[in-house]
């Protein structure tokens, strides 16, 4: 039976690693990422998400980057005008990230561009049950193991 849960569980976590690549690289291919790159986008989304700026180990939660890589994405964004950094008033030693004006207006522009291409290629492929279904399935595979 273990040997079962196991396979499953294994043949589970592939299916949901190909698709992820396999609809990155459409995603990627999009006719839309000419002012920032894909990546780019997802800091500039993160920082739009949040109510006030946050420390950049607090982005680095949600971007799928390594800290150094961040920073360095963070100095040309910084460079571009699109985020800016402030001193953390709590913390002297510490550095605050947030959207500039810049900054979430080409985060809404290519947001509402990226909308549509996300809703292209997945929702021409799910009903709306199955869109459901993989929204609950990946929230709760996202909440903290107890």
């Amino acid at each position: 039976m273990r040997s079962s849960t196991s396979r499953s569980a294994n043949d589970a976590w592939e299916s949901l690693l190909t698709a992820h690549s396999t609809l990155l690289k459409q995603m990627q291919a999009a006719d839309i990422w000419h002012e920032v790159s894909m990546r780019e986008y997802d800091v500039l989304y993160t920082l739009s998400k949040c109510a006030g700026p946050l420390r950049q180990n607090e982005l680095s939660q949600h971007v799928l980057l390594s800290q150094p890589a961040i920073s360095r994405m963070v100095d040309r964004l910084v460079a571009r005008r699109m985020v800016r950094r402030a001193a953390d008033p709590t913390d002297g030693r510490g550095v605050l990230l947030a959207l500039t004006e810049k900054g979430a207006a080409v985060q809404r522009r290519i947001g509402a561009r990226h909308a549509r291409d996300v809703a292209r290629l997945v929702a021409s492929r799910l009903t709306m049950d199955e869109l459901a279904e993989l929204e609950r399935l990946t929230r709760k595979l996202s909440e903290p193991q107890t």
